[in-house]
């Protein structure tokens, strides 16, 4: 049922009425370079999506389904991130907690915001899911192994040593993978170290197979650490951000206690292993990026979407705690009859839920939703500019034309030396300064495209040469705000 539930909002609006943010752009058009053009794009930039890219090119081999296809693994990942949620829930703690577990997972607004982009983090999610299972799965292992088999000779080439193993190489391996799909998933790994530590049984093989990773990830580390120039963008998290990362974590905390404090009614020996499990994915992760931030800002919640898990495995314990506490005093009153009420609630219950995220739900699902629209952005460009006109952008990040390059095909690009394929960039190479100011000089209008906020200035002296001759030989004729874009039209004066 979560698996379903996640589909289905998922596919829901999926097409987000044709708008496109612009980091989906760039997904979709480095997917449509060749493979030795997407080889030589990461030597120079985004080595950190790279497995990504691959994977969306051969997306877009089988099936050239537009943002349809752009979106459907994120769709899928979610599905996946949903149905292990819900077995890890049912795992640790009964089938009625995966089931909650599960359904709170697909419930989340940022799951469902994430199902719907072209990037990498729902995929992440669903590989930290899993290995979360793997992990689990080989401390059962050497649980069972410490209790029944003391005696047992201690050789690598028995059974059950094979068979530990075996899991541990399996963890591992979906581990890296995860951290090649996205590196912040290291975090995810340290808070498996945690986990491993409190089994009390698994902290020496989790260390070994978490150096095997991290020694993987060095030539990525390596080549990362020459293009962090790319996060130069991120700023310190902003008020709202701790605010939002303080509440996520006192409900996690709150429901962990109610887990662990046993006054509820019930066991707690399953339910115990939740808090274990799940605290520290959804504490850990996202508090070390804030605690690194006076050093050097790297916080983006996105980056960090995986602490979901922790958050609706917590989430879905507490509800069956809770739940199994009420039908108790029910039950001491007098009896109730059959599965009857207890179905009631849950359904009640699940109807309000789904009540309250509705809003949020049907909002994430415009253009307004998203910071910016690259197709908005390419039809007020086609509406303001004629075909002839110059195009200049400022500053020189061309996300906007990626995805939807025939806005701007009776444009002249006035500072294009190379297009992003050619130059095996993200975004284009640009002219010298003095060619710039030359070519711009020679335009009689000029449609100028500027990023509100949020993206660096150049720093090569482009953007300075392209505003001088804009305030020196042109008047402005006039501006529109499109999302996150400002198009404002230049002429020669008189003639606007």
């Amino acid at each position: 049922m979560p698996a379903a539930a996640a589909l289905a909002l998922g596919f829901w609006g999926i097409r987000r009425q044709d708008s496109l943010w612009s980091d989906e752009a760039v997904t979709y058009e480095v997917a449509h370079r060749s493979t030795s053009d997407i080889a030589r794009l990461l030597a120079e930039a985004d080595v950190v999506h790279g497995l990504h890219y691959f994977l969306m090119h051969a997306v877009f081999a089988l099936w050239e389904g537009g943002t349809v296809a752009l979106r459907l693994p994120s769709v899928l990942a979610v599905a996946a991130t949903a149905a292990g949620v819900g077995l890890l829930g049912r795992r640790l703690a009964g089938p009625r907690a995966g089931l909650f577990a599960g359904l709170a997972l697909a419930l989340l607004p940022s799951l469902q915001r994430y199902a719907q982009e072209g990037r990498s983090y729902a995929l992440v999610c669903a590989l930290m899911t899993w290995g979360t299972w793997l992990l689990l799965d080989a401390l059962d292992a050497g649980s069972r192994k410490r209790r029944a088999a003391r005696g047992e000779r201690r050789s690598w080439l028995g059974a059950r040593q094979f068979g530990r193993r075996f899991r541990w190489a399996g963890y591992g391996a979906v581990m890296l993978v995860a951290c090649l799909v996205h590196a912040f998933a290291v975090l995810g790994l340290v808070a498996h170290g945690v986990t491993a530590a409190l089994s009390r049984t698994g902290l020496r093989p989790w260390a070994t197979t978490a150096s095997v990773v991290s020694a993987s990830l060095a030539p990525l580390a390596l080549v990362s650490a020459t293009q962090s120039g790319q996060v130069s963008w991120i700023a310190a998290p902003a008020l709202s951000d701790l605010v939002d990362q303080a509440v996520v974590s006192a409900v996690g905390v709150a429901c962990a206690l109610l887990l662990l404090s046993g006054r509820t009614g019930g066991g707690t020996t399953a339910a115990g292993g939740v808090p274990a499990l799940a605290l520290p994915l959804l504490l850990l992760p996202a508090g070390l990026l804030l605690a690194l931030s006076p050093l050097r800002p790297l916080y983006v919640d996105r980056y960090v979407l995986y602490g979901s898990i922790g958050l609706a495995l917590l989430t879905g314990a507490a509800l069956d705690r809770a739940l199994r506490h009420v039908l108790t005093r029910l039950r001491a009153r007098g009896p109730l009859r059959g599965p009857r009420l207890p179905v009631l609630v849950v359904a009640v219950a699940s109807a309000l839920v789904t009540l309250a995220v509705l809003p949020a739900s049907r909002e994430l699902r415009t253009p307004a939703s998203r910071s910016d629209d690259v197709t908005a952005v390419a039809e007020a460009v086609r509406e303001m500019g004629a075909p002839g006109d110059g195009l200049v952008f400022l500053p020189a990040r061309r996300a906007w034309v990626l995805a939807t390059p025939d806005g701007y095909a009776e444009l002249d690009d006035v500072a294009l030396a190379d297009s992003p394929a050619a130059s095996g960039t993200l975004f284009g190479a640009e002219l010298a300064p003095a060619v710039i100011r030359e070519r711009l000089t020679a335009q009689r209008r000029v449609v100028a495209v500027r990023d509100v906020f949020g993206e660096p200035r150049d720093s090569t002296g482009r953007r300075d040469a392209k505003e001088a001759v804009l305030r020196a030989r042109f008047e402005e004729c006039g501006t529109r705000r499109v999302t996150r874009a400002q198009i404002t039209v230049y002429a020669r004066p008189g003639h606007c």
